[in-house]
């Protein structure tokens, strides 16, 4: 199985976990007479062994992650951390840009005037850099999801 399969059977097992969850919720308390719609304990069953075959593969998507390598020559992991590091900088730095762009409008000039303490203009272009190595890093990462055989 490559990796990329195994990442999307994590994203359904999740789901299925989750939707496990919630009808076990709806079925933990009924009217007195009545009966739930599903057995409460058979619920609990699936969902015990689906969060067992979850931890498999993720412990084998982790361990996947970590001995094998993307372009660049980083394990997938670091990659990965990289990519995530990346992302948080760039919602910094749109944040910022969309905040020093905030134009005011005044009726008199006694009004207090708000200035930009930054270039948005450079921010925006920084923003711009930062995000062309998220998309570089993000497909290296891809392509090594459909290259590489999860480990076993």
């Amino acid at each position: 199985m490559k990796l990329a399969e195994a990442l999307l059977q994590r994203k359904e097992l999740l789901t299925k976990v989750n939707q496990l969850g919630s009808r076990l919720l709806q079925d933990a308390l009924v009217q007195e007479g009545d009966e739930p719609a599903e057995n409460p304990l058979e619920l609990l069953a699936e969902q015990k062994s689906a969060i067992e075959e979850l931890e498999s593969i993720i412990t084998r998507i982790n361990k996947t992650n970590i001995t094998n390598k993307i372009e660049r020559s980083i394990t997938i992991a670091d990659a990965i951390v990289k990519r995530d590091m990346l992302n948080l900088r760039r919602g910094t730095l749109e944040r910022l840009a969309n905040q020093a762009n905030i134009t005011q409008s005044r009726m008199t000039k006694s009004e207090i005037k708000f200035v930009a303490t930054v270039d948005v203009k450079e921010i925006r272009k920084e923003c711009d850099v930062v995000s062309k190595e998220i998309r570089k890093i993000d497909a290296e990462i891809q392509a090594a999801n459909w290259n590489v055989d999860l480990v076993e």
